[in-house]
């Protein structure tokens, strides 16, 4: 009976046998080609470098008038940049689902349910919950321990990040 079992688990860990699921039928219709995490990595830089440091930039010195006056009041300074970035970031999403990193690296942000690019109440809702992950770190640590490298903010908002065709 033991090797009956032992079988039947090598049958399904390479895939000859199914998991124990309706015939035909899977956990989840679609299945996605997810973003590799050096993808994802370097997307993330060039949008730091092409959205947040001008927005940077103009915080700085146009609204705060330089890097004293910022330093100064820090809370007021970061609330002057992050506001800025999410409206960008959810405007270009909400357009092509790409920003300009992801364009640069051929990624795309998709609705984990339908496959197609998400609606905009929610991205807005990945792009605060961003924010949220980033202030807690564990949310951006999870990509690093998960296999298909979603994020906790991805995982909230049932999207996914994925290598456009």
């Amino acid at each position: 009976m033991r090797s009956k079992e032992k079988k039947r688990f090598r049958d399904i860990k390479q895939k000859k046998a199914s998991t124990g699921a309706a015939p035909g039928k899977s956990r989840s219709p679609f299945t996605y080609p997810y973003a590799s995490l050096g993808e994802k990595i370097k997307a993330f830089i060039t949008d730091s470098f092409m959205l947040l440091m001008p927005i940077m930039y103009i915080v700085f010195y146009l609204v705060m008038g330089g890097r004293e006056a910022f330093g100064e009041d820090k809370l007021t300074g970061w609330i002057y940049i992050f506001i800025p970035l999410v409206i960008v970031q959810t405007l270009f999403l909400a357009k092509t689902a790409q920003t300009p990193g992801y364009r640069a690296y051929n990624l795309r942000l998709i609705d984990e349910s339908t496959g197609e690019k998400p609606s905009f109440l929610i991205i807005l809702f990945r792009n605060l919950c961003a924010l949220l992950s980033f202030f807690s770190i564990i949310g951006w640590v999870m990509m690093f321990f998960r296999k298909d490298r979603k994020t906790l903010h991805d995982l909230l908002s049932h999207t996914a990040v994925i290598t456009k065709p």
